[in-house]
């Protein structure tokens, strides 16, 4: 069975969380007998299909790119092509393009899958625009998939469609953040402080870090932020920038961190894979409540602290308390990697997705549209 994959970026050019997921989902799908392909834009494009590891890469050519949104004008008729050669077509979304490939390209002819990364957030005045397209396409998949139950229960999106609607967490590999740490891998770090708060993100808008360096200056404690940071905001001289780390670095970087601090504020933060990779690594988290899946992988008073979004002063509170408690950081680290251990390994996400692929498929064409289903915390389907 031939799975085909949909989002506006992919590897090698990119390696965000949505990409992070599609690798997952189509590297574990392959171990189960699915083969997958992705089909994306590209500024470059290459002249044919590449393999990424052990599933195929096709990129059509981006003309434009408005509000974040590749617009690839000869890209419908590769589309209709490896739609026509699918068995079923996973959209991930929001990405405008593939909501015109699936109405008026082929996409229809196929079960398909829509993963509901995101609202549109930013972009208000164009959603006016988008709401007629999204709405005829959402209406038109066979199933919609949200990360988290926080993110169904808040989307006013996802609620016009929860009869044919699954929540699947995200999840990841366990191995690339819980195997030992090689403390050198941060030896070029040479100021690197003895005790820190770690954040790991791209300086995006929705991250938060103005207020977390705002939390830094009340509080005058060590945060190390690697990644980058958005540009016109001036930091601290308690913040440590790292800019861009390696994986064996991150991972040496969360071993040595106190704790892991997430003050991303808006709902473009969906899940946060970073909050994951430092919950695998056994951090108590500090995150802020945004009616999204930072709430589902970060339980308050559980795993770590969840705060008001935009207020560094509980931002400061919440990283006072935990400097100043060992014991609960010891804790909290603790329930943090048990609950990723039980509930956010990628194999967990990837049966849950070949069994909605197997549901699909089976079903006959005036009846696939699947009743609604929620997985529960023991990573069950139950129907509803």
């Amino acid at each position: 069975m031939k799975i085909l994959h949909v989002f506006k970026t992919y590897l090698p050019e990119t390696f965000g969380g949505v990409e992070r997921v599609v690798w997952e989902i189509a590297e574990g799908a392959a171990r189960r007998g699915f083969a997958s392909d992705v089909f994306t834009l590209s500024k470059t494009p290459a002249a044919a299909p590449f393999v990424v590891d052990n599933h195929r890469v096709h990129q059509a050519s981006t003309a434009l790119d408005i509000a974040s949104t590749p617009i690839g004008f000869t890209a419908a008729s590769r589309f209709r092509a490896l739609a026509q050669a699918a068995d079923l077509i996973h959209y991930h979304f929001p990405w405008p393009m593939m909501d015109l490939w699936h109405l008026h390209a082929g996409g229809r002819g196929r079960p398909s899958v829509v993963t509901y990364h995101s609202d549109v957030v930013k972009q208000t005045a164009l959603l006016r625009l988008y709401q007629p397209l999204m709405n005829r396409f959402l209406g038109s998949v066979d199933h919609i998939v949200a990360t988290s139950p926080q993110y169904l229960a808040t989307s006013s999106v996802l609620s016009r469609y929860q009869g044919k609607t699954t929540v699947i967490p995200l999840g990841i590999d366990p191995i690339c953040v819980a195997k030992p740490p090689n403390c050198a891998a941060i030896s070029r770090f040479h100021a690197l402080p003895d005790r820190f708060f770690l954040f790991v993100g791209a300086p995006r808008y929705y991250k938060g870090l103005p207020f977390l360096f705002e939390a830094a200056r009340l509080t005058g404690l060590p945060v190390v932020i690697a990644g980058g940071v958005p540009e016109g905001h001036q930091a601290p001289e308690n913040v440590m920038l790292l800019g861009s780390v390696s994986d064996e670095e991150k991972a040496a970087l969360l071993s040595r961190a106190e704790a892991f601090v997430f003050p991303s504020h808006l709902r473009s933060e969906a899940f946060g894979i970073a909050l994951l990779e430092a919950a695998f690594a056994g951090k108590p988290l500090i995150s802020c409540e945004i009616g999204t899946g930072t709430s589902y992988v970060n339980r308050e008073g559980v795993t770590g602290l969840v705060v008001p979004p935009a207020d560094p002063q509980a931002l400061a509170n919440a990283m006072l308390n935990l400097w100043n408690n060992k014991a609960l950081r010891t804790r909290l680290g603790a329930a943090a990697r048990h609950r990723a251990m039980t509930h956010f390994q990628a194999d967990q996400m990837v049966d849950a997705y070949c069994d909605l692929y197997r549901t699909l498929l089976r079903r006959p064409a005036e009846a696939k549209q699947p009743r609604g289903t929620i997985i529960n915390e023991s990573n069950r389907l139950s129907h509803g």
